[in-house]
């Protein structure tokens, strides 16, 4: 249970120390999630209206943040209800994340440690509704001694190589043995935040003067369409595109491969996508655009009745056809 408790303590503790050590400035003063709900890869339906809160609310938010994943995580360890306050503000924290963005089950697994800073006690209530019964098991104190020393030791390394990057030799040489086996990491969610919301638009044409888009299920593009909640599932897709956009299609070599599927009008690649304006035969040529998205605001959205606005920021892949394709093989 201690070394439970001292996962979670790292995951959360490392998670508010990265976004101080990054030196970000939206971070550093506290306008982080005034950006946040805008930008992250997939927001819900939740986001846009949190995104509408004012300055103030959105800095005392960043700073609420903050003080859990720095300050909470030591309540991990203290007394019965300290740890109690302290596992029910990361709980807090953790369903707001999970309302407002799409992490997959990322959310869904610190909740779940964070349950193990309850006892059999305070959670005997629920037990019982349920028809649980709890059930002790004896294990071998040395075997478990060993293991915590091992942990412990590598995840002090590793933390003292975060901050201060003069780790003994002996202690890197331990993390070095360790690192294939993933038994402990260091986390840094969200170190830097990124405050514009570039988006790819995929168009196809078949006379390389009219371009249709093709929709994808989940991430923006119709103007019109909510954000979705789609938590626990993870659109692997849809998550991939999030990133291309901050970089050139260069540094992300699947999207050539992507638009090349489109090209060959592969079944299996157009089953990941929402809409495909070419049902009948793929298009002869497929580009890029890149676009700057921004929620509407509420009046944009009474008289527009659009989720998004958008402003054009050039192309991001080149028009390319299965010809081209076969020119340079």
């Amino acid at each position: 249970m201690l070394l439970f408790r001292w996962l979670l303590f790292r995951l959360m503790f490392l998670s508010g120390a990265v976004k101080l050590t990054s030196h970000d400035p939206v971070w550093r003063d506290f306008t982080a999630l005034a950006y946040h709900y805008l930008t992250q890869p997939l927001p819900t339906p939740l986001a846009w209206y949190m995104y509408q809160l004012p300055l103030g609310v959105q800095r005392f938010s960043t700073a609420f943040t903050l003080v859990v994943e720095l300050a909470i995580p030591f309540l991990f360890f203290a007394p019965r209800l300290w740890r109690f306050f302290g596992a029910a503000a990361a709980l807090f924290l953790q369903l707001l994340i999970f309302l407002t963005g799409n992490y997959t089950f990322f959310n869904l697994l610190t909740m779940s440690m964070c349950l193990l800073l309850f006892d059999d006690y305070a959670l005997g209530a629920i037990a019982a509704r349920l028809g649980l019964r709890a059930h002790a098991a004896k294990t071998g104190r040395i075997a478990v001694a060993a293991v915590a020393i091992v942990i412990l030791a590598v995840s002090v390394a590793e933390l003292d190589e975060t901050f201060f990057e003069t780790t003994p030799e002996p202690a890197m040489a331990l993390v070095q043995l360790a690192a294939p086996f993933d038994i402990a990491n260091t986390y840094g969610l969200f170190a830097s935040m990124t405050v514009t919301r570039p988006e790819i638009i995929v168009q196809g044409s078949n006379d390389g003067v009219t371009w249709l888009d093709y929709e994808f299920r989940y991430k923006p593009g119709n103007l019109s369409r909510p954000p979705r909640q789609v938590a626990p599932y993870q659109p692997r897709l849809d998550w991939q595109m999030w990133f291309a956009a901050l970089s050139d299609y260069r540094g992300a070599p699947w999207f050539t491969n992507f638009m090349v599927r489109l090209l060959q009008g592969s079944p299996d690649v157009l089953a990941l996508l929402g809409k495909n304006p070419f049902p009948a035969a793929p298009p002869k040529y497929v580009r890029a655009e890149l676009f700057d998205y921004s929620f509407t605001s509420f009046a944009q959205r009474r008289s527009t009745r659009d989720w998004w606005t958008r402003a054009p920021r050039g192309l991001y892949f080149p028009e390319i056809s299965l010809e081209d394709i076969r020119l340079r093989q």
